[in-house]
């Protein structure tokens, strides 16, 4: 059993895809998910003509990834998946400025290989690898901080068992909370989303405090893990 603060081993592959000029492959333990991130050179009807630009998510389980099979989702996007993709869209373009992108478009797919809990939040911290280097493809002369990266932005899980709160939850972690969240962070340490459920179960200040501070802890690990790849 790791530390109940450590997270679990982090892998970062970029150019896992030898055609496609924004990807990564994001591994969080056994959890594995393939993000790319696509421009395109428009964006939405409804936003055309003010000078912005657009960024959004699409995700997916491949059917291998989960025992029993998923099924493939063809002709209609489950509940799930929607709620999960608009999560990463809004995570991600809390760190973009929009107007500095330009009337262009970028597209992170992120698409689960392999899952064993934190499949959204290892989406968001691996899709935004993949979008920097979009944007750096567009914009050669773009950091983060400067144009259109205002920041990082990073997720994990943590939760609390038997009374203990621990950090990035596996799916036997997770299954066994008493209490799970999801925290979403900018690199500068400023929330973007906390999504905190009690299982048959309830939690008070004094655990709340405490998983957002081992949130906090683990997302900061993870942002140096982001930088240090991109550079």
């Amino acid at each position: 059993m790791r530390p109940d603060d450590q997270l679990r081993p982090v892998e970062i592959q970029l150019g896992y895809l030898a055609h496609h000029p924004a990807n990564v492959l994001y591994k969080s333990g056994n959890t594995i998910v393939l993000c790319t991130a696509s421009v395109e050179p428009s964006v939405p009807p409804w936003m055309e003509g003010k000078g912005k630009g657009w960024v959004t998510a699409e995700y997916n389980m491949l059917p291998g990834s989960t025992v029993p099979r998923k099924r493939r989702e063809r002709s209609k996007v489950d509940g799930r998946t929607t709620e999960i993709q608009r999560l990463i869209g809004r995570s991600l373009r809390a760190v973009v400025d929009l107007k500095a992108l330009g009337e262009r478009s970028i597209v992170v797919d992120c698409d689960v290989l392999q899952a064993d809990g934190g499949t959204r939040t290892a989406s968001i911290t691996g899709g935004f690898i993949a979008l920097a280097q979009a944007v750096r493809n567009e914009l050669p002369d773009a950091k983060i901080g400067e144009g259109p990266l205002c920041d990082s932005i990073a997720a994990i899980s943590v939760g609390v068992i038997k009374d203990t709160v621990k950090l990035d939850l596996d799916y036997e972690l997770d299954f066994a909370a008493d209490v799970d969240m999801n925290v979403v962070m900018t690199g500068s340490g400023k929330f973007v989303e906390i999504q905190g459920t009690g299982e048959e179960a309830t939690f008070d200040d004094d655990q709340l405090a405490a998983m957002l501070a081992m949130a906090r802890k683990g997302i900061a690990e993870l942002t140096t893990l982001q930088r240090d790849v991109i550079g």
